[in-house]
């Protein structure tokens, strides 16, 4: 049964994060100057994940409040109770907790700490790919059987 390290071994470990303390500005400036739609949070004294910045919180919990970009820190509207899954968490599981969670982006946890991110679009690629090698098989045995 294929892992969540099956999707990672295409993509970069590499993880954008920021602190808490950092504006609500400076995160959707990194987002953008990354063209990502969440930074991960980290406790600057650990680096352990304490929360999951996206759009959709930008969104709802700074412009909908009017509050000002500027003086309002990522603590104030991230989401503190982060989805994780490890390198061997089933990517059916995965599926499941994206879809009952409603979320689009997952932090990958290892005893080390944070080692990757996937999103609802690596994990479509990854479905696209193994449904087209289905589909390969399956046209091969019925061409050549």
């Amino acid at each position: 049964m294929p892992n969540v390290a099956s999707i990672l071994q295409n993509k970069t470990t590499h993880v954008v994060t920021i602190a808490p303390n950092a504006t609500a500005l400076e995160a959707a400036q990194r987002m953008n100057q990354h063209r990502i739609g969440c930074l991960v949070v980290t406790d600057p004294r650990g680096g352990r994940v304490i929360g999951i910045i996206s759009e959709r919180d930008i969104l709802t919990r700074l412009v909908a409040q009017q509050l000002d970009p500027r003086l309002t820190t990522v603590s104030g509207i991230m989401t503190h109770n982060v989805a994780v899954c490890s390198p061997c968490t089933p990517v059916d599981d995965l599926r499941t907790l994206m879809q009952s969670r409603r979320i689009r982006h997952v932090p990958v946890v290892d005893d080390t700490g944070l080692c990757g991110m996937v999103s609802i679009g690596d994990l479509n690629a990854f479905d696209a790919a193994g449904l087209a090698a289905t589909v390969e098989a399956l046209n091969g045995y019925i061409s050549h059987g």
